[in-house]
């Protein structure tokens, strides 16, 4: 009889051990309880509201001119909000503006046809957009949670929604600017005077400007060659290879390059990483273009804006 006592004792010990987990006895019952909560989502509604809208975002700064004098002005951007998904509860989607893309997250009152949406909070440009939904457009204001950290604490927003496509054939237009105004580079010159014939040195500011090459080389449609590349500016091959980029949604955080492409109507930024969404000859392409862009020259020449 002790035997069998002892043999007992052992397999109920046996069995709470194994029930055990960092020293917790398990409640398998609660386990499942926690699974089925965590299966539940909130269903989806609005389906039809998803997507990218996009357009202005401007509001009333105090910005600085070349020579440094302060000036009350209009610190204008272009912005895009992508609504991921709506529940009754909460909307979730991302913001992108100068290639800073940041999670929102918020509510949508379906009486008002409006949005609340809040980012996190955990950055300076951090804020809030309270817009209204009229058709295809998205209309309203967006507030700075931190007043002092950016020119505009408000500004206003004019979006149009539109559908992000991938088209290699995608292009530059034949009307768009090629100047790069956000590098400018100071050269000395000189000036021979006619009547005294004295040569004197000043400073001048220039800028980078490509050619119309952009126009003709297209990365994700040829395979390009040594032979392509030689005669080529700096400009023109950062041009060919950030095309590459845009076509593919890819949001710039660089000015130079998004000035170029928001000259378009198809640039549609949705990521800030698009690596693997290019072909295998778009990948040798770049990696073509990189090395000629590392020793590439520039062409410079001067402005008035």
């Amino acid at each position: 009889m002790k035997i069998l006592k002892l043999t007992l004792i052992s397999l109920f010990t046996i069995t709470l051990i194994g029930c055990k987990k960092d020293g917790k006895t398990t409640d398998s019952s609660k386990d499942s309880l926690t699974a089925k909560k965590d299966s539940v989502v909130a269903p989806e509604i609005h389906k039809e509201y998803y997507g990218i809208y996009m357009g202005e975002f401007a509001g009333k700064a105090m910005l600085q001119s070349e020579d440094g004098e302060e000036y009350e002005g209009v610190d204008y951007k272009k912005i895009a909000l992508k609504i991921n998904r709506i529940t009754k509860d909460s909307v979730y989607g991302q913001s992108i503006v100068n290639g800073n893309q940041r999670p929102f997250r918020g509510v949508f009152n379906d009486a008002t046809k409006s949005f609340v949406l809040d980012e996190p909070g955990n950055d300076k440009t951090d804020g809030r957009f309270e817009v209204k939904l009229n058709g295809d457009s998205l209309t309203g204001n967006w507030n700075v949670f931190n007043k002092s950290a950016v020119k505009a604490p408000v500004k206003t927003l004019k979006l149009i929604k539109k559908e992000f496509v991938y088209n290699p054939n995608f292009m530059l237009s034949e009307d768009n600017d090629l100047i790069d105004w956000e590098n400018p580079k100071n050269f000395v010159e000189k000036y021979t005077d006619e009547e005294t014939g004295k040569t004197e040195k000043y400073t001048t500011s220039k800028n980078r400007v490509a050619s119309d090459a952009v126009f003709k080389i297209n990365a994700s449609k040829q395979k390009l060659t040594e032979k392509d590349l030689k005669n080529l500016r700096k400009l023109d091959m950062e041009i060919i290879k950030n095309s590459v980029f845009a076509r593919h949604g890819y949001s710039f955080k660089k000015a130079t390059y998004r000035n170029f492409f928001e000259q378009t109507d198809w640039y549609i930024p949705v990521s800030n990483n698009v690596d693997n969404d290019l072909s295998p000859m778009e990948k040798e392409n770049v990696a073509l273009l990189n090395r000629f862009i590392k020793y590439a020259e520039d062409k410079y020449d001067q402005f008035g804006r």
